[in-house]
């Protein structure tokens, strides 16, 4: 596309003060579905996360992988269970999700990083036992409960000029591994670190008043005010627990969380650097916007 440069720089400078309000800050991205999915898309939010590393912020991407692993165990000839949205994971699932996650996932968007001009490092959350779990229930098998978050690895990575890209596998004490949830594990790790924001990556646009009328996305959204818009039947089904994510970061200190439409070309800049926004934030009750 070719953009005037008068054009070019006008952008720059209504960017300006978003850049400086993330400059020195930690934003942490979950990122996965079908904005992992699409090949050029994953190549464009890559980019846009080496961008705002470039302009100052702090960038923790933590990623899922589901469908992957799914793909993986159909090829072996192993059926996907689920029971209310989490994956059965038995023994030999929990080992092909740590080889999807923190191999293939992982490495893949290390690499796509540094081939954007970022420097990233793979993590997931054994490494450094950056997430200590147990088991969820056992009639799921190996999936995680966070019972704790250890991020001095994480912070020594970003001192060091790098994005930590993490996968959410966590450990306990006998050793055992775990898959978790990343909306949970995202919603943790962006709350021990005490980000400025968490951008929850999902493939619709926010919370809608109205599911089939694209113009009635709620734009801001009260911790407050969530109890009552699930209660109504405005948030339901699957964006439950991920509202309920959104709720925990803010309740863990995180200042801003944003359930942004991923599949929208660079989404997190248009979230981040501009007026508009595109998605619907989370604010503590207390915070005015």
């Amino acid at each position: 596309m070719d953009i005037p440069n008068a054009q070019r720089a006008e952008v720059l400078v209504h960017a300006l003060p978003y850049i400086k309000e993330y400059n020195g800050k930690i934003v942490v991205i979950k990122y996965g579905g079908n904005a992992m999915i699409n090949e050029n898309l994953k190549k464009a939010v890559m980019g846009d996360i080496v961008l705002l590393s470039l302009v100052g912020a702090k960038v923790v991407l933590v990623h899922g992988g589901g469908p992957e692993i799914t793909d993986m165990l159909h090829q072996m000839g192993k059926e996907a269970k689920f029971v209310n949205g989490l994956r059965v994971t038995d023994k030999e699932t929990v080992e092909v999700a740590q080889m999807v996650l923190a191999g293939k996932i992982n490495k893949n968007l290390v690499n796509l990083i540094s081939k954007k001009g970022g420097k990233s490092i793979g993590l997931c959350g054994i490494d450094g036992r950056i997430l200590e779990a147990t088991m969820l229930d056992e009639k799921l098998g190996y999936v995680g409960k966070i019972t704790k978050v250890n991020a001095e690895l994480i912070v020594d990575v970003l001192d060091n000029g790098y994005i930590p890209v993490i996968s959410t596998l966590g450990c306990d004490k006998e050793g055992n591994v775990y898959n978790i949830n990343a909306d949970t594990a995202a919603a943790r790790i962006a709350g021990a670190l005490g980000a400025e924001s968490l951008i929850s990556m999902t493939d619709i646009s926010g919370i809608l008043r109205d599911k089939d009328d694209p113009s009635s996305l709620i734009p801001q959204i009260t911790v407050s005010e969530a109890p009552k818009l699930i209660e109504s039947g405005v948030i339901c089904g699957g964006m439950i627990p991920k509202v309920d994510c959104c709720i925990e970061a803010i309740n863990c200190g995180v200042k801003k969380v944003f359930i942004i439409d991923g599949t929208i070309p660079h989404s997190v800049l248009i979230e981040t650097l501009t007026d508009e926004g595109i998605g619907t934030m989370f604010i503590n009750s207390n915070t005015l916007a």
